[in-house]
Order: structure tokens, then sequence, then C-alpha cells
């Protein structure tokens, strides 16, 4: 038994066994490569979505153009021309349409670790790379485990949209977004990322007036 308990706690941490009558789910096992931003929620549960709330941060932006690659490597220039600290996640847009073939990037940011460094607007050395300020927001968020592909983000986009056809409560409020904490160092089985979108509360139907 003792050579058995090693076993099923990495594969529960890994989102692989079921999550049985826990009334929350487990948080996840994460290799953290880098820190979070200010104030920013922990990493989600694997495979169950859950609701999150994201102070405001700052955050430097790109478009897509020459790939996933061409994004990170503007952002990371950027930070380092910039003395800014590397944190994780990276935040991704991803398009509106399910099946867009450019999942997950149509724009690639890095975060601050604090809204107090640096100032928004266009980088002097590179017009394609903008600081933003981000306002706080709420996300539906579903944990995902898998190499960042189209497969992987797609299907914790399909769980997060199913999630909100069961919760009339909530409304999208924006694009999805993928947060992706791990390196291309980390191995895909072990990588770790969360599938977002943006909601806000349904507003109630006005009440029937009463009946004289």
């Amino acid at each position: 038994m003792s050579r058995i308990r090693p076993v099923a706690f990495l594969l529960g941490a890994l989102g692989l066994l079921g999550r049985g009558a826990a009334a929350e789910p487990p948080r996840p096992m994460v290799i953290a490569e880098a820190k979070l931003p200010a104030g920013f929620p922990a990493p989600g549960p694997v495979g169950t979505v859950v609701v999150k709330d994201y102070p405001a941060y700052r955050a430097a932006r790109t478009r897509a153009g020459g790939g996933d690659g061409g994004m990170f490597m503007r952002l990371f220039r950027h930070i380092e021309r910039n003395d800014v600290t590397m944190t994780a996640p990276v935040e991704m847009t991803m398009p509106e349409d399910e099946g867009a073939a450019d999942r997950p990037g149509t724009a690639m940011a890095f975060l601050y670790a604090s809204p107090a460094i640096g100032a928004p607007g266009p980088d002097p050395a590179d017009a394609d790379v903008v600081v933003e300020d981000v306002a706080a927001l709420t996300v539906a968020s579903v944990g995902i485990r898998g190499g960042y592909g189209p497969a992987t983000f797609t299907r914790g986009e399909r769980q997060v949209r199913d999630w909100l056809r069961d919760h009339p409560e909530w409304q999208a409020a924006g694009p999805p977004r993928a947060m992706a904490y791990n390196s291309p160092f980390v191995p895909g089985m072990l990588k770790y990322a969360e599938v977002q979108i943006p909601v806000e509360p349904r507003p109630r139907a006005p009440a029937a007036p009463a009946k004289p």
C-alpha cells in the first residue's frame, strides 16, 4: 500500500484520477517556472470549470505575425530591453471561431509583475509591442493538461462553453483566452494551462406585473 500511495497522489495531481466525492476539486500540480503577477488567483483544477476573479494588471501585448514563436520572441526582447521580470502565465487571445486554424494565438501578452512597473503605450524600440492596462475581470476557467496545440486549447474551450450553457446565470463578456504556465522545456504531458472566457452575470428578466 505504501508504494501505491505516491503514484496515486501523482496521478491525482495530474488530473488523471476521478474526482471522487470531494467538496472542492484538488489543486493541480503545476511546474512553477516564474511567479504569478501580484494578486493573481492560483491555478485552477484540471477538468473542472470554476469562476475566478482577476485584479487589474499591466501587460505587454503583440498581435499574430510569424507564428507563436515570433510573438514570443518579440515579447521576450521587450522585457529584456526594459529589465522586466518574466512572470507566468503567458496570455494568448483565442479567436471566437472554434474552428479557426490559428488557435490559440491571435495575440500574446507577457504580464508585468505589478501595474506599477513601466508605463502604457507602444514600445519605442518595437511598435508591434504595446503595453496595456487591463481592467479587473471575472472569468469561467478550466485547467487543462497537454501540449500547447490547437487540440488541447479547443478541448478546454468546449468545456467552458458547455459549462456556460449549463449555467445561464453567467454570460460571455469577451473572447476566450489561454493562460499558459509552462515553457517549451516542460514535457507536453506535464504542461499546464487554463482556458478562460470572460463572464458577467446575466441580467435578470423583469418580473411580470401582478395581475389585478
